[in-house]
């Protein structure tokens, strides 16, 4: 589930050139707040798709139910008011 999901999210990826050789910047809209920079291009989505991992991580651990459905992929969990969270 976790790999449809990144793989969807970085097909939406959007990338731009830096000026001054500062590399390339990117990021993923309807993720806010997630980018990343590097100085190549393929530096660039690798830091982005590491940046967009620790995103879902730190989501799911905290129950932040707001991420986007990606490639038919929703990974937003519902708890019961019984479940707990370790």
């Amino acid at each position: 589930m976790l790999t449809p999901y990144i793989n969807a999210a970085m097909r939406k990826a959007k990338y731009r050139v830096l000026g001054g050789k500062e590399g390339f910047y990117g990021e993923i809209p309807g993720f806010p707040g997630l980018w990343a920079n590097a100085r190549t291009l393929e530096q660039c989505r690798e830091e982005l798709r590491s940046t967009l991992e620790a995103w879902i991580v730190v989501k799911l651990r905290h129950n932040d139910n707001d991420m986007p459905t990606v490639g038919g992929v929703n990974l937003n969990v519902k708890l019961s008011k019984k479940a707990k969270v370790a």
